[in-house]
């Protein structure tokens, strides 16, 4: 099968190739899917770069999300049959014709969702939901987050939003706040303007921020927890910055808060197959009925596995690029 392949760790660009492999195999508790669309996710990159969590044996093919047909099952899957459409992210290997999965990370798709909702709809929508859940977020209150034009801080919002919870969405631009504002995004900052500290306090008036998502580092998260209320969750989730986090140790002492790392593919991994059902469920009733939203940038033929990767591709996107077998 072709695949997008590469037996070093380095630069995408320089380390990707199309290669042919082994059609892969279904173990007893795996499923076999022929890809229809896969993701390209900046963890995916990262993985590539080997400056990611999960470090794959080598030779590796790249990729973790993917929607596809199942066309081949294990001798134990239960609950999944040959010819469904279904989705599948925190797996490996999806940037090719097929790739295999645990029944348990597999999840189908109805057929009122297209391909490319589908392609996206799992792994950082997902990761939205879980760090919502994770900061225990109740209706009513504020969660503030940078970085919030990706497709993580998009979702964040959009899931928050229909749950009644309120975000305050920082970005770097004004073109990024016309992005969310384009897809029903409220109370969005642009930290370019010298006030936007203030800003974001005319917003909240007497209320307090609950919780603050860290996914830039630096000194970004120093910002976000100088914002933050007493006795406030700061959940670090990305740092593309490449920079440490520089925190003000009196914002940490006297507001009394809360540090915390979020890996979301390492909980929806560990996660209980009912409880991950039940976000997957709610994920698809709202893009269903449009409260989440998931716009694609581009589709390359994996043969333009090399384009699709570019950097500049990567940092100008708008929506998910996304790749065809």
């Amino acid at each position: 099968m072709r695949s997008a392949t590469y037996d070093h760790f380095g630069k995408p660009t320089e380390v990707l190739s199309i290669g042919e492999r082994p059609t892969p195999e279904p173990k007893a508790n795996e499923v076999r899917v022929k890809t229809i669309l896969a993701s390209i996710h900046n963890h995916d990159l990262l993985t590539i770069r080997g400056k990611y969590g999960f470090k794959p044996t080598m030779p590796a093919i790249g990729g973790s999300e993917a929607v596809g047909i199942i066309d081949a099952i294990g001798s134990e899957v239960k609950n999944l049959k040959v010819g469904q459409r279904v989705a599948a992210a925190s797996v490996q290997a999806t940037w090719a014709e097929y790739f295999v999965a645990v029944e348990d990370m597999v999840f189908p798709m109805p057929d009122s969702l297209d391909d490319e909702m589908a392609a996206q709809l799992i792994a950082m929508p997902l990761s939205a939901l879980m760090l919502l859940e994770y900061l225990a977020l109740q209706t009513g209150q504020w969660v503030i987050q940078n970085a919030a034009n990706g497709t993580v801080g998009k979702s964040l919002a959009m899931l928050a939003a229909a749950r009644g919870i309120n975000t305050i969405n920082v970005v770097r631009s004004s073109d990024a706040v016309a992005e969310l504002e384009a897809i029903g995004v409220k109370n969005n900052i642009n930290t370019a303007d010298k006030d936007w500290k203030e800003q974001v306090k005319a917003i909240i008036g007497d209320e307090k921020i609950s919780a603050a998502v860290d996914s830039v580092g630096g000194e970004d998260s120093g910002a976000l927890l100088s914002l933050l209320g007493h006795g406030g969750t700061f959940a670090v989730f990305g740092a593309m910055s490449g920079k440490p986090m520089m925190l003000n140790p009196t914002d940490m002492i006297f507001k009394q808060a809360v540090l915390k790392g979020f890996w979301g593919s390492k909980l929806s991994q560990e996660m209980s197959v009912e409880n991950k059902q039940r976000l997957v469920d709610e994920l698809i009733d709202r893009a269903v009925n449009g409260q989440l939203k998931l716009p694609t940038e581009a589709t390359f033929d994996l043969a333009d596995i090399l384009k699709a990767v570019d950097g500049k591709m990567q940092s100008e996107k708008s929506g998910k690029v996304l790749l065809k077998p």
